[in-house]
């Protein structure tokens, strides 16, 4: 059946113009017009895992602007496009709270504030079980 091609959760990196390294986000677990629901797990092997194995903070904001590409990207693949490319612009009011550790699963939450043209700002939020580890507002480009 056709609609079982698009049931969730879906695996991001089918999704996703990145390819490893790069990619940081697991699986599309939930979908709503624009937002979405999407995991993260910590790997030893992530580019951005120091040697105490956090991390790095600047890891937490790529995995957001992901969270966003694979929703957009399963809105591409339910309309029948291609995966589309698009670029973090930047970040306002990001905070980080702590890094997370390897091993660590993330569940990160997607909110479409609004869409301006080629342009998107969404709100996201990392949880680590039942805490925030980081929040913020990014500024996306969708050419």
């Amino acid at each position: 059946m056709a609609a079982d091609l698009f049931k969730l959760p879906y695996n991001a990196i089918d999704l996703l113009p990145h390819r490893a390294p790069m990619i940081l986000v697991d699986k599309l677990l939930e979908f709503d017009a624009g937002d979405g629901v999407v995991t993260a797990t910590i790997a030893a092997d992530n580019i951005f895992v120091d040697a105490d194995g956090c991390l790095e903070a600047v890891a937490l904001i790529e995995i957001v602007a992901q969270s966003y590409a694979a929703i957009k990207g399963y809105d591409d693949r339910l309309n029948h496009r291609p995966v589309q490319r698009g670029f973090l612009v930047g970040g306002r009011s990001f905070k980080i709270k702590r890094c997370p550790l390897v091993g660590e699963q993330l569940r990160i939450t997607i909110t479409t504030m609004a869409d301006l043209d080629e342009f998107s700002v969404v709100d996201g939020v990392v949880n680590s079980a039942d805490e925030i580890i980081a929040e913020g507002s990014l500024k996306l480009w969708l050419p």
